[in-house]
């Protein structure tokens, strides 16, 4: 299904999987056949899968929809990427249909076709209308004669999000409240209405990734014309789908950037920033900062910065797609209330079993459908259908990739369905307000949509029936009808005051939520509901507070956040997002409410969330405090990051408090309240005798080297240098040489490099440094003949770390200036480097043999019949140079491209060697190439792991992260080929090639934590 994945390149191709698969036949070269689909997978105990549908009926479904009847809608996408032009005719929106009841489609009508909607990423059914998600546009499509064929077509958002680009558009579904929901990943950055102009929330405020609150990806709700629209959460990665179950409650999953194991799913906490960049400068996760989280995952959503909602379960690592609330009753149990979601990359069809977590959820895994024996299962997305059985689209393809599909000819459609049970529709009747109630009660969304509407049009006539489903025993039965009595004119306001008061806390939430889509009185629903025992329905209330500046509304707030507990994260969140706009107001109301008795857990934990204008000062007398551990300090550190104002006098008195005393704790609160003050020079004239003694309490640390350059203090200089020396392979050695060579301190890194003791170390960083003046002196030891040649050929590898560099490498031997000694040295790391401007002429001038043992490779399709060595395999990986070189497996090798410690559970055979043979065929997103070039020449090649509007940082293919200042930067381009060496075959023979491959096979991740069904 088209995710993030490419299939050829290995370095940029990586995705993790969830499951452990043990070793097993890998699937044939081109699949396996429709008949052989439902054996090869496994399923969970009380259901079976039968195969609805499969090529040549469909192909490639991208996402699906199940209308009242049980007929399949069907994006069917072939013209994506590579493949766009394969099909000239255009995508095709397909009705699939049982006509006979024996659980397989007989009936195929094309609804739609059109190069219009090439790579459609999501369908939602609405009657005889049918929204389709097909980046930058969103089409209505509605079949006004009832033949099943499209005979109006409509814009209901254009200009919103990428074309051919699976981090855009996905797909709406109706939700219990009448409105649609939707979402978009971090390639929508925009949504424009149907005439072109930029859409405004309810809020006025432009919907767009510019941080003004947005960032990157967005879940979205609006009316069904696309009026009073809403952000209800922002800053995920690619939050691919969403779901909303019969209370409101909006849930979603989310990628992660490939290989870091956070694939997340999120209770979508209306109004939330979800972290996936730094809140106001919209850094990357990559980028240090204070509190650093302890675990890559965690790193990746900005989990330890106040203002970010949490996770409610980290599946590791893997492409997830289509997500649905399962609120019927035919399959067992544990199945019932819950979240059912697909997963492509380790190939998993998985339930998630949700419990409160204080104001928020937890979830544990169990498994519904797991491809493991069928690498090419890609579960894109799963429905319910009227009858309450699972339907699931399966892309069937090799690779997780849209972005490389390789497979065009196939496709599967799965039902899952305790055995016996037949594929029946019930009746519905929604020309009567029984009938339309009945209805109501379906666990299909579009059946529910034609029930909703009908009712609503009713008005007072559906009454009768509406309660008679409201005193069912079945919550999400009665949230579904309460949703449309309060809509009643005359009636609306009486049940939604019962409600408020109602036993279950879901259904307070539900009313909670009604008041406020109804544009009631929130105030009186608030007060009723501050004191509930439902830490969830007073997260709502908190919620409910969003933007309201009444002064009733700051002594509510007061009320909620008096019972914080100092413990949940979802219930602190909430009270941030409820009080957001109104902090002063809000902060001054809970102050008196304790009687200003605010230093306690709880109340810290208030003020490190809070943005006052004088929560600055209060976060220095927690930092002043003695109580407060010196562990405890990055976490308030941080939260100075936040604050618009009050910070520099809050540092100021943290620096009078921390004259006296020289212990680290002490050392520590002043290096980071200095690290915060500009470095102008009256500054670093009032903070000089402060500087003096914090320097010497941190000397050879990173707050060290951050000082000195932040203040140009050249006589520590030499102080700076030794730290570099000292650590030429780390990112604190790297920071501080660039410190020197950006002040141009060229006489003090020339004597080192005059130095017997100090060449080979001050050599390598700055090698390491990547910087045009770097190069220049390492060109002077290339070509100083008096220097020995150990290090001149260690300056030569380094010289050619750059582009830089390598061109001035290339320069010489050229003109033949090169000393013969180096050429072996210079052919060998330009070739490692792999600059693709210079690849012609390092060719020519450094050529290599056609392959190891000078044998050409056989034919792929030998190649795939080949079983290799899996032990020589890893022998190969670990010598050959290059693989080691870029790639993490097992906690052994560097990050450059993802880490590989799980690849054999995401990527199948074929898949494979094609990422080896052809690494540039398709490389994903974040992981493209770029090259920089700054102001003073600087040529600096890899990938983009951050830009702010202050810098831009990049990982070269040494795996050192690079800064760069942006006034500085002078171009930064896209470059077409991967940073995977291109002509990697040639270090290997064609056996070896395939150990290799063998091994890559073997690396699959551990089993997730994960219950079973029982039957």
């Amino acid at each position: 299904m088209i995710r993030v994945a490419s299939l050829a390149a290995l370095a940029i191709a990586l995705w993790s999987s969830n499951f452990a698969c043990a070793e097993t036949k890998s699937p044939p070269a081109a699949g396996g056949r429709p008949a052989d689909a439902v054996a090869a997978l496994d399923v969970a105990p009380g259901l079976e899968a039968t195969l609805f549908a499969a090529e040549p009926m469909l192909l490639s479904p991208s996402d699906i929809d199940v209308d009242h009847l049980g007929r399949i809608w069907v994006c069917e996408v072939v013209n994506y990427r590579h493949r766009n032009g394969t099909r000239p005719e255009g995508d095709r929106i397909l009705i699939l249909e049982d006509t006979d009841h024996d659980g397989r489609a007989d009936k195929q009508t094309v609804f739609y076709q059109g190069r219009d909607i090439d790579t459609a990423l999501g369908i939602c059914v609405l009657g005889n209308r049918v929204i389709v998600s097909v980046a930058p546009d969103i089409f209505i499509l509605t079949d006004v004669d009832g033949d099943g064929r499209a005979d109006k077509k409509e814009s209901l958002f254009t200009k919103t999000g990428q074309a051919q680009h699976d981090h855009s558009t996905h797909a709406f579904v109706f939700g219990p409240d009448g409105r649609l929901y939707w979402n978009m990943g971090n390639s929508g950055k925009a949504v424009f209405d149907k005439q072109g102009q930029p859409v405004v929330d309810l809020y006025g405020r432009a919907v767009v990734d510019s941080g003004k609150p947005f960032r990157d990806g967005m879940a979205m709700s609006c009316g069904m014309d696309g009026s009073r629209f809403e952000v209800l959460g922002y800053n995920f990665r690619n939050d691919y789908e969403l779901a909303v179950d019969a209370f409101g409650t909006v849930w979603q999953s989310d990628n992660d950037d490939d290989g870091n194991r956070g694939v997340r799913i999120n209770y979508v906490m209306e109004h939330g920033n979800f972290g996936y960049k730094d809140e106001l400068t919209g850094a990357g996760w990559k980028t240090p900062r204070t509190n650093l989280e302890a675990d890559v995952p965690h790193q990746h959503w900005h989990q330890n910065d106040p203002g970010v909602v949490p996770n409610v379960l980290l599946t590791g690592g893997g492409s997830p797609t289509g997500i649905c609330v399962y609120e019927g009753e035919l399959l067992p149990p544990v199945f019932r209330g819950q979240l059912i979601h697909c997963d492509a990359g380790p190939n998993v069809c998985r339930a998630y079993t949700l419990q409160p977590d204080g104001a928020g959820y937890k979830a544990e895994i169990v498994n519904i459908l797991d491809g493991k024996r069928d690498q090419w299962f890609r579960p894109s997305d799963v429905c319910v259908a009227p009858d309450g059985s699972l339907i699931v689209a399966d892309w069937y393809d090799p690779g997780v990739g849209g972005h490389r599909m390789g497979d065009v000819d196939k496709g599967r459609i799965f039902r899952v369905a305790p055995p016996g049970a037949r594929y029946v529709m019930p009746k519905y009747d929604f020309s009567t307000p029984a009938g339309a109630a009945d209805a109501l009660k379906s666990p299909n969304l579009a059946a529910r949509y034609l029930a909703w509407t009908a009712l609503e049009s009713m008005h007072e006539k559906a009454e009768p029936e509406l309660l008679k489903l409201y005193a069912s025993a079945n919550p999400r039965w009665r949230a579904r009808a309460l949703w449309l009595l309060a809509r009643l004119p005359a009636s609306g306001k009486q049940h939604l005051e019962r409600a408020l008061k109602d036993a279950d806390a879901n259904i307070r939430i539900a009313a909670l939520r009604a008041v406020r889509e109804l544009q009631g009185e929130l105030p009186p629903a608030v007060k009723l509901l501050a004191h509930d025992a439902s830490p969830q329905v007073r997260r709502e209330c908190a919620l409910a507070l969003y933007h309201d500046s009444s002064a009733e509304a700051a002594k509510l707030w007061a009320e909620l956040a008096s019972q914080h507990d100092g413990r949940d994260r979802w219930y602190l969140e909430a009270l941030g997002i409820g009080a957001d706009g109104q902090w002063d107001a809000c902060l001054a109301a809970w102050l008196a409410k304790v009687n200003d008795q605010w230093n306690t857990p709880a109340g810290r934990d208030i003020i490190w969330r809070s943005r006052g204008s004088h929560t600055a000062e209060y976060l220095a007398r927690i930092i002043a405090d003695p109580a407060t551990t010196r562990e405890e300090l990055p976490r308030y550190f941080r939260a100075f990051d936040f604050q618009a104002t009050g910070t520099r006098e809050a540092l100021v008195r943290l620096l009078a408090m921390g004259n006296a005393g020289d212990d680290k704790r002490q050392a520590y609160i002043m290096a980071e309240s200095l690290s915060r003050f500009p470095s102008d020079a009256q500054s670093k004239q009032e903070l000089a005798p402060i500087l003096a003694r914090v320097l010497a309490r941190v000397e050879g640390t990173e707050e060290f080297v951050h000082l000195v350059d932040k203040f140009s203090l050249a006589d520590r200089y030499p102080q700076v240098l030794t730290i570099a020396l000292a650590h030429p392979d780390e990112q604190l050695g790297i920071d501080a040489v660039r410190i020197l060579l950006a002040k141009k301190e060229w006489k003090l890194l020339a004597a080192a490099l005059k130095d017997s003791q100090q060449a080979a170390s001050t050599v390598q960083v700055l090698g390491n440094s990547e910087s045009a003046g770097a190069a220049g002196l390492l060109r002077r030891v290339v070509t100083d003949a008096q220097q020995p040649l150990e290090l001149r050929q260690a300056a030569t590898r380094a010289l050619a770390r750059s582009r830089n560099g390598g061109m001035q490498l290339v320069e010489m031997a050229e003109k033949k200036t090169l000393d013969a000694a180096l050429l072996p040295t210079a052919g060998f790391a330009l070739h490692a480097a792999g600059y693709g401007n210079l690849k012609a002429q390092v060719d020519r001038l450094f050529p290599l043999p056609p392959s190891k043992d000078a044998k050409p490779l056989p034919p792929v399709a030998e190649l795939l019949q080949r079983k290799g060595d899996s032990r020589r395999g890893k022998v190969v990986f670990e010598t050959t140079g290059t693989c080691a070189k870029c790639h993490i497996v097992g906690g052994q090798g560097k990050e450059v491209g993802p880490n590989l410690s799980e690849i054999g559970g995401k990527l199948s055979r074929e898949a494979l060697f094609e990422s080896i043979l052809y690494p540039s065929a398709g490389i994903s997103h974040n992981y493209e190439a770029y090259t920089l070039v700054t102001t003073d020449g600087t040529v600096a090649t890899g990938i983009v792991t951050s830009q702010t509007p202050e810098a831009v940082t990049i990982k070269g293919i040494d795996a050192i992260v690079r800064s760069y200042k942006r006034s500085e930067v002078e171009q930064l381009e896209k470059q077409k080929l991967s940073l995977m060496p291109a002509d990697l075959q040639k270090l290997l023979t064609a056996d070896e090639l395939v150990d290799v491959v063998q091994y890559l096979g073997t690396l699959k991740p551990a089993k997730p934590s994960s219950k079973t069904a029982a039957r």
